[in-house]
C-alpha cells in the first residue's frame, strides 16, 4: 500500500524550498508526509547540485544598479550566470536587485574572502559580500540566498564585482 500525498502538502512544500514539484513529492514520499524532514531533504539535494555547478563558467548576466531613497547612496553589482536565457528570469533578476541593494546597504569591501589581502586586520564577514548576513533575511547568508536562486534556476551564478556609491565620500 502506497502512501497518499496531497496535492497541498506538494504546493505547500514547493512554496518553503522552491524545488520541483516531482523533487517536493517524491521528498514527501520519501519521508511518510514529514514536511519537515522533507524540507531537510530538499535543502540538502539543492546543496549538492551548487557543489557540481560551482565550476562551470558563468559569462552571461545583468548589471544591476540600485539607488537608496533620497538618491544619496547607490551602487552596481554585475552578476553573472551560464545563459542569457537564466539573466533574463524573474528570479535571477531579483536576486540582482537584492546583491545591489546589500551593497548600498552594507558597503562590503570584496566580493569574496579570497579577494582579501594577506595579513589585512579586516573581519571577513563584514568586509566580504558572500558571506555577510543578508538585510531582508538574518538568518542565512548572501552566499545562502544565491545558493538558493542557483537550485531554483538551474545554473551557477557568481558575483563579480560591484561599486558602491555615496554622496560626499
Amino acid at each position: 500500500m502506497s502512501l497518499k500525498i496531497l496535492t497541498s502538502r506538494v504546493k505547500e512544500l514547493r512554496e518553503q524550498s522552491g524545488a520541483g514539484i516531482m523533487a517536493c513529492r517524491n521528498a514527501l514520499l520519501e519521508t511518510e508526509g514529514n514536511m519537515k524532514k522533507a524540507l531537510e531533504i530538499l535543502k540538502e539535494r539543492s546543496l549538492l547540485q551548487v557543489k557540481k555547478k560551482a565550476e562551470r563558467s558563468a559569462t552571461q548576466g545583468v548589471v544591476e544598479a540600485y539607488i537608496h531613497t533620497g538618491g544619496t547612496i547607490g551602487a552596481m553589482v554585475e552578476v553573472n550566470c551560464e545563459t542569457d536565457f537564466v539573466a533574463r528570469t524573474a528570479e535571477f533578476k531579483e536576486l540582482a536587485h537584492h546583491l545591489a541593494m546589500q551593497v548600498a546597504a552594507i558597503g562590503p569591501q570584496f566580493v569574496s574572502r579570497e579577494e582579501i589581502p594577506e595579513g589585512a586586520d579586516i573581519e571577513p564577514e563584514e568586509a566580504c559580500l558572500l558571506l555577510q548576513t543578508y538585510i531582508k533575511d538574518p538568518d542565512k547568508t548572501v552566499q545562502d540566498i544565491i545558493n538558493e536562486t542557483i537550485a531554483k534556476v538551474g545554473e551557477n551564478i557568481k558575483v563579480s564585482r560591484f561599486a558602491r556609491f555615496e554622496l560626499g565620500s
